[in-house]
């Protein structure tokens, strides 16, 4: 008999952090937004998928599309809310890439005139 929880970490046996009932900025039928709680950037939202899988790399094109559709929207809310200068589209997939939360998930970053690119800044 399998004992462990669906969506729980093989070590630990937690349940992912993006699996939570989480406050959803934006949302459609595969994925959802947030603003994340270390952010990068102001603004610095995540698009996570809603089905439990590691890397965007193995998301259905279903998903990808939803993703996107909520990037776009996310964008919008974030012209009119921080007037970002432009923006930082970024998906770290594996552990030696960044990942940290081992859920697929994109990073939205907005950017601002003068503020310095650092790109360890994205391994987050």
């Amino acid at each position: 008999m399998n004992t462990k929880q669906p969506n729980a970490d093989q070590e630990t046996g937690n349940i992912c952090i993006f699996c939570k009932n989480l406050p959803k900025v934006l949302e459609n039928e595969f994925a959802f937004c947030l603003y994340d709680i270390k952010p990068i950037t102001k603004g610095h939202m995540l698009v996570i998928l809603k089905r439990h899988h590691t890397t965007i790399f193995e998301s259905t094109p279903e998903e990808i599309k939803a993703v996107f559709e909520l990037l776009q929207k996310a964008k919008e809310l974030l012209l009119k809310e921080y007037k970002p200068d432009g923006f930082n589209i970024v998906a770290n997939c594996s552990e030696a890439a960044g990942q940290i939360v081992m859920h697929a998930h994109v990073h939205l970053l907005p950017r601002y005139k003068g503020q310095a690119f650092n790109p360890q800044a994205i391994i987050h």
